[in-house]
């Protein structure tokens, strides 16, 4: 047997495995509850979610957005590459995943900046509470996928990788797309 294969047990083996579905189940069910909080605030405040919205700049929040869908296509691909046994393509891949995270946060580090320069806080009001709060926890999620990759990706090039950890560490890069993708259209699109 290779290094590559899995030994799968049966058919509804999740990639990954099925502790990675289960934090991310609990994960997206948190993110959930906060953004349906979010909403509910939303409506008993609309004058001030529609203003507060105002204030943040769709641009970068696209642009983060592509950032991290192409970082996803990149570690989907490293995956691929990865089980047809090709550790070079592999590790570009990951390499480029990580790239796309990277400038997800220095585009963010650079919003939160002018946030911080302009007054807008935690405190400032409920939306703003909510923004700060939900980027923030997406952003810790962030930093945990990033060194995740880097740990795998530091196992592929000594060639000691198991293809459930290469799994485990693209579901969870996975997760924070997903996380992302709700969070974009809620907090710069809709109020």
């Amino acid at each position: 047997m290779n290094k590559t294969a899995i030994d799968y047990k049966n058919i509804y083996y999740p990639p990954g495995g099925i502790l990675m579905w289960i934090i991310i189940f609990l994960e997206l069910i948190t993110f959930g509850m906060a953004l349906i909080a979010f909403v509910h605030y939303g409506t008993q405040e609309p004058e001030v979610f529609h203003q507060s919205k105002l204030q943040l700049n769709t641009t970068i929040g696209a642009i983060n957005t592509l950032f991290l869908l192409t970082s996803g296509l990149f570690i989907a691909n490293a995956v691929s590459f990865y089980k047809d046994g090709n550790t070079k393509k592999t590790n570009l891949f990951f390499k480029l995943a990580m790239l796309g995270g990277v400038l997800f946060l220095l585009l963010k580090s650079f919003e939160y900046y002018t946030k911080i320069e302009n007054g807008i806080t935690l405190e400032t009001n409920t939306f703003f509470f909510f923004y700060w709060l939900l980027t923030g926890f997406h952003i810790i999620h962030l930093l945990i996928g990033l060194i995740i990759l880097f740990i795998t990706g530091k196992s592929i090039r000594k060639n000691n990788a198991k293809l459930e950890d290469v799994e485990a560490s693209a579901t969870f890069w996975h997760m924070c797309d997903i996380i992302w993708l709700l969070l974009f259209p809620i907090l710069y699109l809709i109020f």
